[in-house]
């Protein structure tokens, strides 16, 4: 018997162990394959995420009208729709207070049956809540039809109701189905960054029992300041004073920015260029101490980019060490042979002879948060998730999941990064970085490593994959009036991705390319308005940034895109900017009604037909072989 075998032999020492996980698994690869939801640049906002997961991303509303079309009319439907989706406050409602409650469990539980029908009774008692799984349990496989078990299951709810756990237990249950709806979720990057609310983003996640995260662009600035890396974290915390949620950070991870609040005052004065998005709220005083910590932030980073630039000529990026082609004593900058002026100049500093080097009160302003980053509890839980969770792309059930883009030449050829005589391109460079971020993340208290600087790179390189664009012109938008300094030019495969030929080379590459595979991307949001689709290339290229971050929304005129792939094909999901809770209650639940379904043409699959069902063939395999050997004894 082989080492494999003796280690499974001890999980099921017996035959009649081995037979039944056989049967136990045979018969779950027959069973249809489970509702998929793809997800993209959550950007920390967290009510809009939470309101698409609680629907099921409209799944619910479809599951709830299939299956109660001919007892239920629009309205009902609506609302048991809005009590499955936010329970607290529908027991408050004037719907509810109307409701027969016995009835009320009856629909709930035919639902919670109906939405876990592709499940193993084993998975849904995992899913039950543990102060009722019994009881739910007994309602949920019980025939009252049969005699007397309809005594049986009306006594039940009968006592709920005298020893006053109606409402709870109707809570419970909602929470349940809310959980069955949707049965493994992919979150194709960007987490974090703008909006104020990603460590609830993140402690969403982490209860979820099936969830895979291909990282973004922003999620790795997160990554990158855990590793050890100061320009990472001096972005994320530059971005947060931009958008006015650096105090957020602060209540939400514990960090200590007391160092760095007196250290700017003490420098920086006001600058309008540097008031913070969504500052309405904010007193005068709270606007200029805001705008004196998003100065101090800035330049820090912009000296710690500088220092990775001189150390690292390999990444070939000398030209936009930005702060070494300044006149000083004019406020001027040369860029690609044109003269600028600065505007709204806060170099006081910086030292001209030497403006990549930090002053020492700097220096400890950084250290202090690193030290405070990297040993928030929270911050390590989120982020050890992150890293456990997350790739830089994913192959799953023969489809490609990627943020951002293949750095590729105009005529679609995949471009090379060589670094120390060897060069990466296509699914090398992705693998390549993979292996950075991971080398990194084993030695966090190392600062200016190799793999560290190449995390930073990856969030803001030419060749990069999660950036695909020729510079971050965090300066220029900044300092510089002329707009055709801040263009970002993007590499061509945001242009030829709509091209079918192309999306098929990239399936390829990747070793994807079964009839109907796709690839699906975030990280660009699509402009409805200026009529951009989310469906590319035939249907073969998936683009589902739709804004879900509100700083997009008057781009893109929606509040984000979400996929759903059940067993019988693809449907996009439009969501738009989300009503209060109280509205939603009174007014509708369709926020995500609108559903395009790709017509794939496509037979229904199954488990045996996805990746974790290949991962199940193989187990049986393995246990059929242990069940030859423990004959033959």
């Amino acid at each position: 018997m082989d080492q494999y075998l003796e280690l499974l032999s001890e999980k099921f020492p017996t035959m009649e162990d081995v037979i039944t996980e056989i049967i136990n698994l045979e018969a779950i690869l027959q069973l249809p394959k489970g509702t998929e939801l793809f997800l993209s640049d959550i950007h920390g906002e967290f009510p809009a995420f939470d309101h698409i997961l609680r629907i099921g991303s409209g799944n619910l509303k479809e599951k709830i009208k299939e299956l109660f079309h001919d007892s239920l009319d629009e309205e009902d439907i609506k609302q048991l729709t809005i009590f499955v989706a936010y329970p607290e406050y529908a027991v408050t409602t004037e719907w509810y207070e109307k409701q027969d409650k016995s009835q009320l469990i009856h629909q709930l539980i035919e639902l919670l049956r109906f939405t876990s029908v592709k499940y193993t009774r084993s998975k849904v008692r995992k899913g039950l809540p543990k102060e009722y799984s019994y009881i739910i349990e007994e309602l949920l496989y019980i025939d009252d039809r049969v005699a007397g078990k309809k005594e049986y299951v009306k006594k039940i709810i009968d006592q709920l109701t005298l020893m006053g756990e109606e409402q709870r237990f109707l809570k419970k249950l909602a929470q349940t189905i809310q959980t069955m709806v949707i049965d493994h979720v992919h979150i194709v990057g960007d987490i974090f960054d703008r909006g104020t609310q990603a460590a609830k983003v993140m402690d969403r996640l982490m209860k979820f029992s099936s969830i895979d995260i291909q990282w973004g662009n922003h999620d790795l600035l997160w990554l990158g300041a855990y590793c050890g890396s100061e320009a990472c974290l001096l972005t994320l915390l530059r971005i947060a004073a931009r958008y006015n949620y650096l105090f957020d950070l602060e209540k939400e991870y514990g960090l200590n920015f007391r160092i760095l609040a007196s250290f700017s005052n003490d420098n920086y004065d006001e600058n309008p260029l540097f008031t913070p998005k969504n500052h309405e709220e904010l007193t005068t005083r709270e606007r200029k101490e805001m705008e004196k910590i998003h100065q101090a932030l800035a330049i820090m980073q912009f000296k710690v980019e500088s220092q990775i630039l001189e150390r690292r000529p390999e990444f070939e990026m000398a030209q936009r060490d930005l702060l070494t082609q300044i006149d000083y004593s004019h406020n001027t900058i040369k860029l690609d042979g044109t003269v600028h002026t600065i505007n709204g100049a806060c170099f006081q500093t910086i030292d001209p002879k030497n403006p990549n080097q930090l002053l020492p009160e700097e220096r400890q302003v950084i250290d202090s948060l690193m030290y405070s980053f990297q040993h928030s509890l929270r911050m390590k839980k989120h982020m050890e998730f992150l890293l456990t969770k997350g790739a830089m792309y994913l192959t799953y059930n023969q489809h490609l999941l990627f943020h951002g883009c293949i750095p590729i030449d105009q005529e679609g050829g995949f471009l090379s990064f060589s670094l120390e005589n060897k060069s990466y391109s296509g699914k090398k460079l992705l693998d390549f970085f993979e292996k950075q971020i991971r080398t990194s993340a084993k030695k966090i208290t190392v600062k200016d490593d190799l793999a560290t600087d190449l995390i930073w790179y990856a969030r803001i390189g030419p060749f990069s994959p999660l950036f695909g664009k020729s510079k971050m012109a965090t300066f220029e938008r900044y300092f510089l009036t002329e707009k055709e300094t801040h263009i970002e030019k993007r590499n061509p495969y945001y242009t030829l991705r709509n091209e079918e030929w192309f999306s098929k080379k990239v399936l390829k590459e990747f070793g994807v390319e079964e009839n109907g595979s796709v690839i699906i991307n975030g990280h660009t949001p699509v402009k409805v308005k200026k009529g951009e689709s989310p469906i590319r290339a035939n249907g073969t290229v998936f683009v589902i940034d739709g804004g879900l971050s509100k700083a997009y929304q008057k781009t893109t005129g929606i509040a984000g895109y979400s996929l759903l792939c059940n067993s019988y094909g693809f449907q996009i999901v439009t969501h738009y900017p989300s009503l209060g809770i109280e509205q939603q209650l009174k007014k509708t639940s369709n926020q995500a009604d609108v559903k395009k379904v790709i017509d794939q043409q496509l037979p229904r699959k199954f488990n045996r037909d996805t990746s974790k069902g290949i991962e199940l063939q193989q187990q049986v395999n393995q246990l059929k072989r242990l069940l030859a050997y423990q004959r033959k004894q």
